[in-house]
């Protein structure tokens, strides 16, 4: 995924300025592609500049006034074409996974502090999507659902199941880890194997 595709994503699900757009991308599509307040901004002009969103004329001229923008056609065949395309799994690039294979050389000290840091974070992140789970996605109908937002909403709960099994994957690794951390036999220089 890229950049750009979140930002017309984004902007096709509601039009909005740079700072609404990085305010969502803070609670919802950061949670699986992160950008800054600057990358944002940047990505803008550049959209802007190739046609694909415009800026929306105000309603009131108003000095300082937020730019909002909503996606044009060009922008919307762009995000089709993309979703209809191919793109191969990129491979896992985590510290932590280099972390726990340099402690194989070096020993271990302060690695158990630090799977069980990340396994908070983890759990706290599983909580979360969980109470989104239940806020968003409760089971019954949904009033005034129409069947578009109907497959709108299963496809975002897919995206967010999807989230809910990587936490639970690395809840349940980062258990395992630690455990096998706790029981690893020293090494010849005193610190516990990896």
């Amino acid at each position: 995924m890229s950049l750009p595709h979140a930002i017309l994503t984004a902007l096709l699900e509601r039009p909005s300025s740079g700072l609404e757009l990085t305010r969502r991308f803070d609670r919802s599509i950061g949670y699986f592609w992160s950008a800054t307040h600057q990358q944002i901004y940047r990505e803008l002009g550049r959209l802007e500049e190739s046609g694909y969103i415009r800026a929306l004329a105000p309603e009131q001229p108003a000095r300082g006034r937020k730019k909002e923008y909503e996606v044009l056609p060009a922008g919307r065949e762009e995000l089709t074409g993309w979703v209809a395309g191919r793109e191969d799994p990129k491979p896992v690039r985590d510290p932590l996974l280099l972390r726990m294979r340099a402690a194989a050389v070096v020993g271990t000290d302060g690695l158990p502090v630090e799977l069980r840091r990340h396994l908070a974070l983890h759990e706290s992140q599983l909580a979360e999507y969980r109470d989104i789970e239940a806020r968003d996605f409760s089971p019954g109908p949904k009033p005034d659902a129409a069947p578009a937002a109907s497959e709108a909403d299963r496809l975002r709960h897919l995206v967010l199941r999807a989230g809910i099994d990587l936490e639970r994957m690395w809840v349940e690794w980062l258990t395992e880890a630690l455990r096998e951390s706790d029981t690893a036999p020293a090494g010849p220089d005193g610190a516990q194997g990896a």
